[in-house]
Formats: structure tokens, sequence, C-alpha cells
């Protein structure tokens, strides 16, 4: 029995460093029972019985591996996810930071960490026009969605959309920033033009700075304590003075951070420097 133990340990081991080494997929970083949960819809998926028969089929199945990917990094999401959060966002934290870019140079920097297909930044960006109207254009506006899986980015860079990931779109602004194509949304070319998206590891990707706030949300739940800790101090740090850190409903500041930010809503978990 032990034996057996041990083996099933030995493959899922193995089935890590193919991952890592084939996907640049640090399986390191998430909790074992969130990766497990979605290894095991590949399992399922391709009649494997073990983490064995799976390591053979990433072996002789090239197409497996973006199956693979594609679950890892699977993220259900719309825009304007958790409204009430987005709320709170539209009346206090945005209209805060443009009264404080009033005077002198009106750079606005936002980072979207973990954007996926991007639906986040785009609903800060329709926010923006929204709240800023005909002075949008005034300000020097840059919206940096980041994440690790390429064809999330793609699909954020082309900006188009399914009526699912449209449900909690106010009407006034599904006509305003959207165009119909049959059953698709294609984003506005004007907030397509303020936003950027690039792959990068949250863990061991570039440090980054300079940023009014920071939007990462339902994400630091799947890594480690430790990385979250890390984590929570990199935002800081990317953090201009009084910037903004909103993270998800499910999600709790721990370590040091607990200090050092500020709270501007606990209940919607929205912190500042």
């Amino acid at each position: 029995m032990l034996e057996t133990i041990q083996k099933k340990d030995e493959d899922y081991e193995l089935l890590k460093v193919l991952i890592q080494k084939k996907l640049g997929f640090n399986c390191e970083q998430y909790k074992d029972s969130h990766f497990k949960r979605r290894i095991d819809v590949r399992l399922r998926a391709t009649n494997s019985k073990t983490y064995k028969d799976y390591v053979k089929v990433l072996q002789t199945d090239g197409d497996e591996y973006p199956e693979l990917m594609e679950t890892l990094t699977v993220n259900v999401t719309n825009f304007f996810r958790n409204t009430e959060v987005y709320d709170i966002v539209e009346k206090e934290v945005l209209p805060a930071i443009i009264k404080a870019k009033s005077s002198g140079l009106r750079s606005i920097r936002i980072w979207s960490a973990g954007c996926s297909i991007g639906v986040e930044a785009y609903s800060i960006a329709m926010l923006l026009h929204h709240i800023l109207g005909d002075d949008f254009k005034k300000y020097n506006i840059k919206i940096t969605g980041t994440d690790i899986d390429k064809e999330s980015l793609l699909k954020a860079q082309k900006g188009i959309y399914s009526n699912a990931e449209m449900k909690d779109v106010r009407p006034a602004f599904l006509n305003k920033y959207f165009t119909r194509s049959g059953n698709d949304y294609m984003i506005s070319d004007e907030l397509k033009k303020i936003a950027q998206f690039r792959k990068q590891d949250l863990i061991s990707g570039p440090k980054m700075s300079g940023f009014d706030a920071v939007f990462c949300r339902n994400v630091t739940i799947y890594f480690q304590k430790d990385l979250q800790e890390q984590l929570y101090m990199d935002f800081y740090n990317a953090l201009s003075k009084d910037g903004f850190f909103v993270m998800g409903k499910t999600e709790t500041l721990i370590g040091p951070s607990k200090d050092m930010y500020k709270a501007f809503n606990s209940k919607e978990r929205i912190y500042q420097k």
C-alpha cells in the first residue's frame, strides 16, 4: 500500500516537472488541492486512470498541452463581475485618483494582475471614460493587464466577447462601448488604445511600479501562503503614494502587508497605500 502511494507521488512529481518544462507553468506556486483538481479534469477527459497514464498522453499527443494549459488557467469571468465592488470603484476609488491628478501631469496608471481575457481591464476603462466624459482625452491613461496564459491574452487584445461575458454590462455601456457582430461584441477602439496586455508570471516575473491602482481579484487564493505574502508586498511596492489595492472578496491580507495597507473599504476588500 505504501509503495503504491509512493509511486503515485513520484508520477505526480514527474507530471509537474513535465508541465514546467513544456509549458513554463510553475506548479509549485499553487496549492496542491487546487492544482490536482485542475489536473483531474484532463485525466477524466483523456480516460487516464493515473498520473502515469496522463504523462504517457502528454508524451504522445502534442495537442493535449494546449488543452491542459487552458484547464490550468481557466477562470470563469465576465465584465463587472461582483458589481458591488465596481460600485465603490466607480463612486469612490476612481474619483479619488482623478482628483489627485487634477493639476500637473494628468497621468493615470492601473494594473489588472491575473487579467485573464481582459474584462476587468476594460470594465475599469469604461468607468474611467464614463466618469471623465469630455475630459477623457485630457488624461494620459494606461491600463496594463498581465497573465500567464497566452490564449487569454490574445482574446484580451482582440477585445471580442460572447453574450455570457456581457451579462453584467449596463445597457448604456453596451451601446456606447461595444459594436455587435453576430453573437459577439467588440470593445471600442478608444478603450482598446488605453489597454495593453502582456504575459507575466506574478511570482518570477519582473517587478512593476508606478501604479495608481492594482487590481488582483480571485488570483492569490490558489497560491501557497508564503507566495501570497510576497505578492501582497509586491503589489504594495508597485503602488504610488495613496494608491489603491483591490483584492478578491474571498481573499485576506496576510503577513507584513496587513500592517502596511490601510483599509479603504474592508467589506469590499479595497485598501490603500
